[in-house]
């Protein structure tokens, strides 16, 4: 998606005549439904004013296209400007301006992190020449066009406010400003600027390279576990931008800062999709290539049952089996043992370990108190079972009890859904966990269907299965019945539908397995991981009655372990337990309904439901154009 695009005469006519953030404004409505703050649309007025100054030199080729707001695939982030053309050797190229408008910045002892201004507050953020590097570098990941079709790809940042102070082009930044160069304020730094795009666009392609760039189809998404080979040999091919780079840096500052005498607690909270798998991976890489002693955390198996199977022949069963461990393995751990843990989906933590849940006081306590930094990857809305106590309120409490400073961060950038934040936000309204503006869903960032029968969900979802890559899920409303009975199927809807559960044959290994598409999934073999395409049967235990979700734990099937005791839990606090068991089964499917990065299809058992959710997809109305100040003052 792009928000705006033109040929640099194009652009240079709407910025003399006309009020160019007015422009681009209209252009970002008509293009994603959405609206923008004040601080945006000064950004706007202010940085491609500036660069509009820059591409009015006369040896700048006039058809080369300027294009605003390019969407890199699979993330929720965009490019500033983007010029496509051709180089002075004929290949087609894209460089990528990422535009600041600082005009301060202080230097860290971090990889790639400055401190500078940003919405009022003095905060750390990454050098705009990482953030441009890794920009490119997810296009030439993401994009097959530059990734086999000969686009070349280069990218540079100009702070058109920024006097050069030796900060931040300090030798320490050196590898990213090589990367991707950095152009700052004055007469000289313009005409630098000028001669590196004419380097790179030294002829207009009037739009073409740009549409071969977007028309492109995007290369299957490097999942995480088919990474972490490279990953795991600090060659990670997931390059961490933004705030992922931000957080991950903080982090690795308290790990390395740690000690029994000073212990450390990070907590790091994220959404569906915002790589905190991705970021805790590369911690553990990190801190362990520094000598450290550490671990990766999980409870749920799955995820560490798929990073075993595609390391095997790389890394040594005891290796990994000392890397990756279950949560409840800290019972008898002596305080401080390890310099570091990684615990990632911190809100499947249990209160008791063992195969009884008979073992130990507390999974948090123990976890804090075997390690002189614990980093805590945390979303509290994929709790999924009654015994799921992972909260950051108590891991505060934890963290206090032991005397251990508390960080907390936040990742906010969405890469599962295609970068859709808005899919999310449309999932919590449609699911009523919490009420969103986002009343309506854009099936052009998020592919979303709802399906008539199961079969034909089913049949969807083999077709999208060209790379191993989706699969069919389902809520637990069904008995195992095929453990016992090996021929017989458990998932039987009308007359025609005939499925079995993933649970035995392939175990925590059934997202990968080969013929696992013809299998059913749950939530106990899919959490933590991803596919391309997910299928999602919604069975009995969630209906919409006038408008209203209603969920009904009865029809969970009584072998589902995620809900079990609630029954006892009703006799003594009836309405908190009800509240709870609610949350449940709604963030059950919240979860399953954002394992897919590129799209989701489901079927409703109960018809009355699947009507709610074929209405509630519907697009937005934006047949009426609004007026800028209306637009604007809509925003807020």
């Amino acid at each position: 998606m792009i928000v705006y695009e033109a040929t640099k005469s194009q652009f240079l006519h709407d910025s003399d005549n006309d009020d160019i953030e007015d422009v681009i404004l209209q252009s970002f409505k008509t293009a994603t439904g959405k609206l923008v703050a004040a601080a945006e649309m000064n950004a706007w007025k202010n940085s491609l004013g500036a660069m509009a100054k820059v591409l009015r030199a006369s040896d700048l080729a006039e058809d080369m296209c300027v294009a605003i707001e390019l969407h890199i695939p699979q993330t929720s982030k965009r490019v500033d400007v983007t010029l496509t053309g051709f180089n002075a050797q004929g290949q087609r190229s894209v460089l990528l301006v990422e535009l600041k408008q600082w005009s301060q910045a202080k230097v860290t002892n971090k990889d790639a992190i400055v401190r500078t201004a940003l919405g009022g507050n003095v905060r750390e953020t990454v050098h705009p020449s990482y953030q441009a590097w890794s920009y490119a570098c997810l296009l030439e990941g993401f994009n097959e066009a530059v990734h086999s079709g000969g686009i070349q790809v280069q990218a540079c940042a100009y702070l058109h406010n920024y006097v050069p102070d030796g900060v931040l082009d300090a030798k320490q930044y050196e590898d990213y400003t090589t990367r991707a160069p950095l152009f700052m304020k004055g007469k000289d730094q313009l005409e630098q600027l000028r001669s590196f795009i004419k380097q790179h666009i030294a002829s207009g392609d009037n739009r073409t390279v740009l549409h071969e760039l977007m028309d492109s189809p995007i290369r299957p998404s490097k999942a995480l576990a088919d990474s972490l080979k490279g990953l795991l040999k600090a060659h990670p091919e997931f390059i961490l931008i933004d705030d992922q780079k931000e957080i991950f840096e903080a982090a690795i500052a308290a790990g390395t800062a740690a000690s029994a005498e000073k212990p450390r607690v990070v907590i790091i909270q994220g959404g569906p999709g915002t790589g905190k798998t991705v970021v805790a991976l590369n911690l553990l890489v990190k801190l362990t290539g520094q000598g450290l002693n550490g671990r990766y955390v999980s409870k749920n198996a799955a995820p560490r049952k798929v990073y075993e199977s595609k390391l095997a022949g790389s890394i040594t069963r005891s290796r990994f089996s000392h890397l990756f461990v279950g949560s409840g393995a800290f019972v008898d751990t002596n305080a401080n043992t390890n310099d570091f843990l990684v615990v990632d989906e911190a809100h499947r933590l249990n209160e008791k370990s063992g195969l009884y849940g008979n073992l130990g006081e507390n999974q948090i306590k123990e976890l804090i108190n075997a390690s002189a930094c614990t980093i805590f990857f945390i979303d509290e809305d994929q709790r999924v079972t009654l015994s799921d106590i992972g909260s950051r309120d108590a891991i505060r409490a934890f963290a206090e009890a032991k005397g251990a400073q508390v960080e907390e961060y936040t990742l906010a950038s969405q890469f599962r859904c295609n970068g859709s934040d808005g899919y999310l936000a449309w999932l919590d309204d449609v699911l009523q966990v919490r009420p969103t503006a986002n009343r309506h869903l854009d099936s052009n960032l998020y592919e979303f269907k709802v399906f008539d029968t199961p079969e034909a969900l089913h049949a969807a979802i083999e077709k999208k299965n060209d790379h191993n890559k989706a699969r069919v899920v389902a809520g637990y409303c069904w008995p195992w019945t095929s453990k016992k009975q090996p021929s017989a199927y458990d998932i039987v809807i009308g007359e025609n539908y005939r499925r079995k559960w993933n649970l035995d044959q392939d175990g925590s290994l059934w997202i990968i397995a080969e013929k696992s598409i013809e299998q059913v999934g749950c939530i106990h073999t899919c959490q933590g991981l991803e596919v391309d395409y997910i299928g999602v049967i919604i069975g009995p235990d969630l209906v919409i009655r006038n408008g209203q979700v209603q969920t009904s734990p009865k029809m969970r099937d009584k072998q589902d372990r995620s809900i079990r005791g609630y029954k006892t839990r009703m006799k003594t606090a009836p309405e908190k337990t009800s509240e709870l068991v609610d949350l449940i089964i709604k963030n059950t499917y919240r979860t399953l309904m954002t394992r897919g990065m590129k799209g989701c299809y489901i079927y409703c058992s109960d018809e009355e439901t699947a009507q709610y959710f074929r209405k509630r997809a519907s697009l937005v109305d934006l047949s009426t154009p609004a007026t800028t100040s209306e637009l604007v003052a809509s925003a807020f």
